[in-house]
């Protein structure tokens, strides 16, 4: 433990050009311990700093590109988009696993250790929020990679992931349920709720959880729970704090820049540069805009030769992990699911006028006026296809919703994804099960 708490320290400090002696006490026996509210938000800002990149990894498997194979990084990635999670290749990147225990390491310090010696005050209770909200994030994450798409009537059975609530990274434990590991984020994000302090954090550190990006939080973890009610709830709540929506008739600034109005939270780096090089859109996602009517395209997309490549992404200005678009989104299918169509389509109209041009939204929302619920819901998962394109939500949209038939072609090979395929969970790296047998 010793070597843990010195090591997680080393981390922190590492984070910043402060030196160790202003910030931290060395204790007689020789172990570096945070103790203040300026200690531990350093401790969490390495936290939030070693969150990892995975959600540019999960683009890999979706329908949404096509690999440019002439990259030097192709050889690194290849098997991901060939869904090949048992006995990969030795260069292949594999999705992360110890990093996100990592991160939760870090929380159940600061949850635990530093709830202990932080002096009562509005930044300490912010602090534990913000530590309870991303431990909650980390293990949403997690039983979304690694764990079987969440079904009410199976969650309880299920295999989820481990729940580590102690200091303590060498601890061997079994997969929680699925269930269990939603019950343990609901129970963080209750917690967190009632310590947050701020409303919206300003650009530049709005990477830090606030009350908006919690309640969208909330909303989303609700959505995949099918619980309707809750997630119009939470939506509505963000909403009080921040309804603005980028208006893509009058701005060219991608609504997923970390300086949009409707940035929320921006922590994951949803497309790193690797992948953006390394890739193109595919025919498929680029079919399901209409060009002439979509101001999306030219801002998500930029013809490179015979491709489009998207542009979207590619470095930290464009860290997104929620936005406004999605709490109407979210807000549009909870009140569908609840039997309020015409509601539903008047909620996700806001968003669209802020898409399409003046003739295209009066086209859209013809159409719109001929559909039925069932149609409609197609229509509000065909819209997310555009709306966050490669910004990470494909992948989870298609485990929670629509698990269909995906075909890569690579190398001049065809590889095939099936509908309903198992592994639409992603497989636990086999560096981790040696490690834990019970994995």
């Amino acid at each position: 433990m010793k070597k843990i708490i010195i090591l997680l320290t080393v981390f922190a400090v590492s984070f910043t050009t402060i030196s160790c002696d202003s910030l931290l006490d060395i204790e007689p026996d020789g172990k570096i311990i945070p103790k203040t509210v300026a200690d531990y938000r350093l401790v969490l800002t390495s936290a939030y700093a070693k969150y990892p990149t995975h959600k540019s990894m999960t683009a890999l498997r979706t329908d949404e590109i096509t690999l440019n194979e002439d990259s030097g990084d192709f050889i690194s990635y290849r098997e991901t988009a060939m869904w090949k999670d048992v006995n990969p290749d030795q260069v292949t990147i594999q999705f992360p696993w110890v990093s996100f225990y990592t991160v939760i390491f870090y929380t159940n310090q600061i949850i635990t250790e530093g709830q202990k010696t932080m002096e009562t005050s509005p930044e300490k209770d912010q602090l534990l929020a913000e530590a309870y909200a991303l431990r909650a994030y980390a293990y949403f994450d997690l039983v979304n990679l690694f764990g079987k798409p969440y079904n009410s009537s199976t969650s309880s059975q299920d295999r989820g992931v481990p729940l580590n609530l102690e200091i303590d990274l060498e601890k061997t434990l079994k997969p929680s349920t699925v269930q269990e590991v939603y019950n343990q984020i609901n129970t963080d994000l209750a917690q967190a709720n009632t310590l947050m302090i701020l409303n919206k954090q300003p650009a530049g550190v709005n990477y830090r959880f606030s009350k908006a990006a919690l309640h969208a939080f909330e909303a989303r973890t609700s959505l995949y729970q099918n619980n309707w009610k809750k997630a119009k709830e939470s939506v509505d709540k963000a909403l009080t704090i921040n309804n603005k929506l980028a208006d893509l008739n009058t701005s060219q600034l991608a609504p997923n820049h970390f300086t949009s109005p409707e940035s929320i939270l921006a922590l994951d780096n949803t497309l790193n540069s690797p992948i953006q090089y390394m890739a193109f859109a595919s025919n498929e996602l680029l079919s399901t805009y209409d060009a002439s009517i979509d101001k999306r395209f030219p801002i998500y997309f930029e013809k490179n030769g015979t491709h489009y490549k998207v542009i979207k992404g590619g470095n930290s200005e464009f860290k997104t992990s929620f936005r406004v678009a999605e709490l109407y989104f979210i807000k549009a299918e909870s009140l569908l699911k609840l039997n309020q169509l015409e509601e539903a389509k008047t909620v996700l109209s806001v968003v669209l006028k802020n898409r399409y041009s003046a003739e295209g939204l009066t086209k859209i929302q013809t159409n719109i006026s001929k559909m039925n619920a069932s149609v409609f819901m197609n229509f509000i998962l065909e819209e997310r296809v555009r709306e966050f394109a490669l910004e990470g939500q494909r992948w989870y949209d298609l485990r929670r919703a629509n698990q269909k038939k995906i075909t890569h072609q690579i190398s001049g090979k065809e590889y095939i994804l099936q509908e309903n395929d198992v592994r639409y969970t992603i497989e636990i790296p086999q560096k981790a099960k040696l490690n834990n047998p019970y994995l």
